[in-house]
C-alpha cells in the first residue's frame, strides 16, 4: 500500500526547493507526473536533457523540473497534443512561465534583503572583534612595560 499519489490539475504543486540537482523520484513528486512518463518526455521533447550518472540514474536540474511543469500545463491542462504543446514550447522560445520568473524574482528580492542583512550583521561583528582585539592589544602592551 505504498502508491504514491499524482497531482491532478486543481491540485497545487509543491514548491521546488533550493537544490542543484533532483532524482526522477522527487521530479515525479514535485511535477504531479509518474517516473515512466517523465521518461517518455525525454524523448519527445528535445529540451528536457537530464544529466545521467552511475548506473544511468537521471539528475534534474531546477530549469528541467520548470520545463517539466510547463510541458505538464500543456498537456494535462491546456489540453495541447505532444506535437502541440512541443511546437508550443519552441515557438515561445522560452520555457519558463511569467509566474515563474515573478516568483524568481521574488526570490532573488528575498534573498538580496537577506544578504544585505547578514553583511549589516557580519560588519558588527567585525567592529566588535576590532574593539576587543584593540583592547587586547593595549592591555599587552601595558603588561609588557612593567
Amino acid at each position: 500500500m505504498n502508491e504514491k499519489v499524482y497531482k491532478t490539475e486543481t491540485e497545487a504543486l509543491p514548491s521546488i526547493p533550493a537544490k542543484r540537482y533532483f532524482t526522477i523520484g522527487e521530479v515525479s513528486e514535485l511535477c504531479g507526473v509518474k517516473p515512466h512518463v517523465l521518461r517518455y518526455w525525454e524523448h519527445e521533447f528535445t529540451q528536457l536533457k537530464p544529466v545521467k550518472r552511475r548506473g544511468n540514474r537521471r539528475y534534474y536540474q531546477h530549469h528541467e523540473v520548470l520545463l517539466i511543469r510547463r510541458i505538464r500545463e500543456l498537456l494535462y491542462e491546456q489540453g495541447y497534443t505532444i506535437v502541440g504543446a512541443r511546437n508550443k514550447l519552441n515557438e515561445r522560445g522560452a520555457v519558463v512561465q511569467e509566474r515563474d520568473v515573478s516568483a524568481t524574482q521574488n526570490q532573488i528580492s528575498t534573498f538580496s534583503e537577506d544578504i544585505m542583512q547578514i553583511k549589516a550583521d557580519l560588519n558588527d561583528v567585525m567592529g566588535q572583534l576590532k574593539t576587543e582585539l584593540n583592547e587586547v592589544v593595549t592591555i599587552l602592551t601595558v603588561q609588557e612595560r612593567h
